[in-house]
């Protein structure tokens, strides 16, 4: 999810509120868990998304209006948080219910941060996604449309139970409702993403036609930290098809210098296509 400035506005309380709930040391997961449970209300119910977010009414009145419905199933850490941010003002009911969902995940990587399994975290949904990527019928179960959610997390905690970190499993079951909007692979992208962002750390995803070294990545990353003026987290895919050379995708910017690529401009070159 990309928030837009009067969005960004209106988050900024409720993820200021979150920091100083990780800052003081609370415990984060139950409280994610609880934001997501009522991202999850908003999206099965878009009468109450559209008055929740509603313009004409003081944003008191539509924290109100939640604190009624929740009273007492939530903690007060997430009431608080949830109050914080339908208090503000929203352009739209989706952006309302996007930043709900962005919240509860920011909660979740803020609760591995705690633990200081954030980069573990960022690391397995990574690989989770190559694995899924390169397995067109695990593609095409996880990505489903059709098949229930709750059916999908299932063959997902199958996978990764008792080999990823609990707030990695959590993550992926975020991205199987399709977070943001985003399709599985897009959502797990994007996860991947949020969790470099909290780190202080760019994402390169570097493509090559055979596994790079930790000396090699190491000097990737530390060139890419120079250019961009950032730490960089090199993200590195196998693809044997690009015959050589690297691909290197850094945010908007893509610098393709695969011998593929080369083949293919020299072919259009000779062919005149």
């Amino acid at each position: 999810m990309s928030l837009d400035s009067v969005s960004r506005e209106a988050y900024a309380a409720a993820a200021g509120r979150l920091e100083a709930l990780a800052a003081d040391g609370r415990p984060l997961g139950a409280v994610a868990d609880e934001i997501l449970a009522v991202a999850g209300l908003l999206a099965a119910q878009p009468q109450l998304r559209r008055a929740l977010a509603d313009p004409s009414r003081p944003g008191a009145d539509r924290a109100g209006l939640l604190q009624g419905i929740l009273q007492g199933k939530i903690s007060a850490d997430a009431a608080e948080l949830v109050h914080s941010l339908v208090n503000g003002h929203w352009p739209s009911a989706n952006a309302l219910l996007n930043a709900m969902e962005r919240l509860g995940v920011e909660a979740l990587l803020a609760g591995a941060q705690a633990a200081g399994e954030l980069a573990d975290v960022e690391d397995e949904l990574f690989r989770f996604g190559q694995v899924v990527d390169g397995t067109v019928a695990l593609a095409a179960a996880l990505g489903s449309s059709t098949a229930p959610v709750a059916q999908r997390a299932e063959l997902v905690r199958g996978l990764l139970e008792g080999k990823a970190k609990p707030a990695t499993i959590r993550l992926v079951t975020v991205a199987l409702q399709g977070f943001g909007g985003r399709s599985f692979a897009g959502s797990l992208t994007r996860l991947v993403e949020l969790a470099a962002q909290r780190r202080g750390r760019e994402i390169a995803y570097v493509t090559v036609a055979s596994p790079l070294s930790d000396a090699e990545e190491s000097r990737l990353a530390n060139r890419l930290a120079e250019i961009y003026g950032r730490p960089v987290e090199v993200k590195v895919t196998v693809v044997p098809e690009i015959l050589g050379g690297a691909s290197i995708r850094i945010g908007d910017d893509l610098y393709d210098g695969t011998v593929r690529r080369r083949l293919a401009e020299t072919r259009a070159a000779l062919t005149g296509k």
